[in-house]
């Protein structure tokens, strides 16, 4: 049976611009994602892509 560890962790993509936030996965067993992560994605509020990276989830 597979075991329920969890190696998945919530993180935050974050526009510091705008603030607009995504909220995604990050696998923590991955050594692609030993850093904080970066995307291209759409901001709604600028109507274009630009860079979120990744912030601390408020719980």
């Amino acid at each position: 049976m597979a075991s329920k560890k969890g190696n998945k962790i919530v993180v935050q993509l974050l526009n510091a611009e705008t603030g607009t936030s995504y909220i995604t996965t990050k696998n923590t067993k991955s050594e692609n994602t030993a850093g904080k992560m970066k995307f291209r994605k759409y901001d709604r509020k600028l109507r274009k892509h630009v860079v979120f990276t990744e912030a601390k989830v408020s719980h």
